[in-house]
């Protein structure tokens, strides 16, 4: 995936409202962002990080520049734009670099399916197989050296493992697909210390033939590719 046209710099004030940053750009004026991530951010959003943003053509939006990526005085690279994270996925999977993942004909996305109501964020299928039912889940809490998931509790999140458990246990083919965005995590774990039942669920989950799979992605601020398989540590 290319960024086009190109991200541009900027300096984090502040995030808030959850959906809104200051920043000031190279050129020294003060802009206010969209955030497209709901989530805690932790670690994300620092003030004084390096802020790379896109911009909308649309004129009907009311704040037409988007945060992009984050890039630490660390000197780490993070996807803030959950939006984007599904799209790279999907780019992966498209392209055969999820080998767990390849040898099927269809892609379908936000496929309703479950108990619960839920949507699938992709189904692959192809004649002679089961179905393959994929969540993907954005990684980007680093702490102590250490790749976590989720960043907050996350009720949604637990759902999700329990209809991929319903899945499997239905005879179809269930992952749960970590893609780290963060270029600092080099392995994923669940966080207990955040989210203890969904920590179990996940365990319960691949006792029960859910598939857990991590890929990381490469950044930069011309373009990301997802191509790097990682360990999860239960």
């Amino acid at each position: 995936m290319e960024f086009s046209p190109a991200l541009r710099q900027a300096t984090l004030i502040t995030r808030y409202k959850r959906f809104l940053a200051d920043v000031i750009s190279a050129e020294g004026e003060t802009l206010t962002i969209h955030c497209a991530n709901t989530g805690a951010m932790t670690g994300c959003a620092t003030p004084g990080d390096t802020v790379w943003y896109s911009t909308s053509d649309s004129s009907t939006r009311k704040y037409p520049h988007s945060w992009e990526l984050s890039q630490t005085r660390a000197g780490h690279w993070i996807s803030v734009n959950t939006l984007r994270t599904n799209a790279l996925v999907r780019e992966a999977l498209q392209a055969g670099w999820v080998q767990a993942l390849s040898g099927y004909q269809t892609l379908k996305a936000e496929v309703k399916y479950g108990s619960e109501r839920s949507r699938i964020d992709f189904m692959l299928q192809a004649e002679g197989r089961v179905n393959c039912y994929i969540e993907v889940k954005s990684v980007t809490l680093l702490q102590q050296g250490k790749g976590y998931f989720p960043d907050a509790v996350t009720e949604r999140g637990q759902k999700h493992l329990r209809e991929l458990i319903s899945a499997a246990s239905e005879g179809h083919r269930a992952v749960l697909l970590f893609a780290v965005m963060h270029s600092g995590i080099e392995d994923v774990s669940p966080a207990r210390h955040i989210d203890s039942r969904y920590a179990e669920l996940l365990v319960q989950a691949q006792q029960q033939g859910v598939e857990v799979l991590a890929y990381k992605a490469s950044l930069s601020h011309t373009g990301m590719q997802l191509r790097t398989s990682v360990a999860v540590k239960l």
